[in-house]
């Protein structure tokens, strides 16, 4: 671990004030995707005086955050494949809409941390011509081998791509993964074409969820270094010379038994009682998107 000198968001350099007392570790199971780990972080999380933004006090070193990314593995996510495609169909509806559209060739697609590629498949269904990133080994070789993509098993940010040559970049559940974000939107900037966005989905920190739930939020895991607030996220895309063009809700499509499985980081007795119920009014398998209002997608678009 790195003590963190100033604010990952705003830049702002000097005391960072104590925030939330969650330090403990990872867990068993290393740094995964899917955890029921709700209220605990690598280290304690501290707040921005100017901005807002929340952080760690002390940041993982990157050859740590690699090997622990490089070995994840969770089937969590392939067995909720119909809620993860009907979740990317409405990304890039929103991407569809806003990126731009080449005359001479197929609109490109770049997703970085594309975990098992559900959306780049989707993409690929509705024309684009996609390429991922990985840094898991189990994750990229199920894009690659099950799902036929063009997935590279690499660190997120040091994958050989082709500048200046996708009109969208796709970071789901990323950003609040990475200790130097804003290193993250430089090179994003440098690898989107002329006109291109970039589309971020990530936990809302200052929503009213987060803020009732306080360190019990289920965002408050120990993969998650950055927690950022609609007006942090937005000072740090400005910062980078992003032009931010729409920041909406961005619920997930999984099955009811999932959302109820996830009860378990907070009591697992209610988990099982409530999963039983499911099943036994036939609606476990139904697939479900609530709305907590405490996930955010971000589009904008690339620096001039």
């Amino acid at each position: 671990m790195t003590p963190v000198p100033h604010c990952a968001a705003c830049g702002a350099r000097g005391a960072l004030s104590p925030h939330l007392r969650v330090a403990g570790d990872a867990g068993p199971d290393g740094l995964i995707p899917t955890t029921d780990r709700f209220g605990t972080a690598l280290t304690h999380i501290v707040r921005c005086p100017a901005c807002g933004h929340m952080q760690l006090a002390r940041m993982p070193l990157d050859g740590e955050l690699e090997q622990a990314y490089g070995d994840a593995a969770s089937g969590d996510y392939v067995e909720e494949e119909a809620g993860q495609r009907e979740t990317a169909r409405r990304t890039l509806a929103r991407i569809e809409a806003l990126a731009p559209q080449p005359a001479d060739r197929p609109r490109a697609l770049l997703d970085l941390g594309c975990w098992v590629g559900f959306l780049l498949a989707e993409a690929r269904e509705r024309g684009w011509r996609v390429t991922g990133v990985e840094p898991s080994e189990f994750a990229s070789t199920y894009a690659r081998e099950q799902l036929g993509l063009d997935v590279v098993t690499h660190s997120l940010l040091g994958a050989a791509l082709p500048e200046a040559s996708f009109d969208a970049i796709v970071l789901g559940d990323v950003i609040e993964h990475l200790p130097r974000p804003a290193e993250a939107l430089d090179r994003i900037a440098a690898l989107l074409a002329p006109g291109g966005v970039v589309w971020l989905a990530l936990p809302d920190a200052g929503s009213r969820v987060a803020r009732v739930l306080g360190r019990r939020w289920w965002s408050v895991i120990p993969t998650h270094v950055q927690y950022f607030t609609r007006g942090s996220i937005t000072k740090l895309l400005r910062r980078q010379g992003f032009d931010v063009l729409e920041i909406r809700t961005a619920p997930k499509a999984f099955t009811t038994r999932y959302y109820l499985q996830r009860i378990s980081g907070y009591s697992r007795p209610l988990a099982s009682v409530l999963v039983r119920a499911a099943e036994a009014v036939g609606v476990a398998d139904r697939m479900w998107a609530p709305d907590f209002r405490d996930r955010m997608g971000v589009i904008a678009r690339r620096p001039s």
